[in-house]
């Protein structure tokens, strides 16, 4: 079986805490995935992404978005993925904007690209089934990591994926974790050269994350290629099959 492809995302607007939790979960990502695996890292900084507009064109061009900006190049490399793993920083007890922005048109996009494929009246969410894990920090204590959480279990949901945690005890729904509220960029990494608890906590959830993240995205892929031949009758499961039908 032939390596997965492995997306980490970075949601953060500026170079630090989140992309350093990616780091840690990507490192973790790449000790437990099969040799020739791809691993490719993502960040939002620097990236424009608009709002969906709700104009439904996607529905009359086969799923491509009317507004071009930095949008098409990510949504090419989440449906490339077998795992995507985001790192977002909480912004007012939820993820940022652009990164909702993204996940709002990767939905409406792909169901439209899919949407022919199903009888009239018989249209469904196609099955992505990748592995999806999250990282939520944010300065302060109980400021908004478990719903920013949520809100990424819910798109891996929406999106017909499997949403991934951690390891107990550090990791419920993801890992989630804080600065001790310091406001610097790289103030969980050295939190953790310096032995803080807490920081040494999130660090670990994150890399527990990358690793369970393959591991699920192993058993779907073979689950997959060993029930390929039923689930092609079903053209929900079509995104699915041809991604891991190319991997295989």
């Amino acid at each position: 079986m032939s390596g997965l492809m492995i997306l980490g995302v970075c949601g953060s607007p500026r170079n630090g805490n989140s992309a350093f939790l990616l780091g840690e979960t990507m490192k973790a990502a790449a000790e437990a995935a099969p040799v020739g695996s791809r691993l490719e890292s993502y960040t939002f900084r620097g990236k424009k992404f608009r709002a969906c507009s709700s104009c439904y064109k996607c529905g009359e061009l086969g799923g491509e978005c009317v507004i071009k900006d930095d949008f098409q190049a990510l949504r090419d490399l989440w449906v490339a993925a077998d795992v995507v793993i985001y790192s977002v920083p909480v912004y007012h007890m939820g993820m940022p904007g652009q990164v909702k922005c993204f996940i709002d048109r990767l939905g409406n996009s792909l169901f439209a690209r899919y949407s022919p494929l199903y009888p009239p009246g018989r249209e469904s969410l196609p099955r992505h089934l990748k592995a999806i894990g999250g990282i939520a920090q944010g300065i302060h204590a109980f400021s908004g990591q478990e719903s920013t959480l949520t809100q990424l279990v819910n798109h891996a949901l929406l999106m017909q994926c499997v949403p991934v945690s951690g390891d107990m005890w550090e990791c419920y729904i993801g890992a989630g974790g804080w600065t001790s509220n310091a406001i610097e960029k790289d103030a969980l990494a050295t939190q953790v050269a310096g032995g803080g608890f807490d920081a040494g906590v999130v660090a670990k959830a994150a890399r527990d994350v990358g690793r369970r993240c393959v591991e699920t995205a192993l058993l779907l892929r073979a689950g997959g290629l060993a029930e390929r031949a039923r689930l092609a009758d079903d053209p929900t499961y079509t995104p699915f099959l041809e991604r891991i039908s190319g991997n295989g």
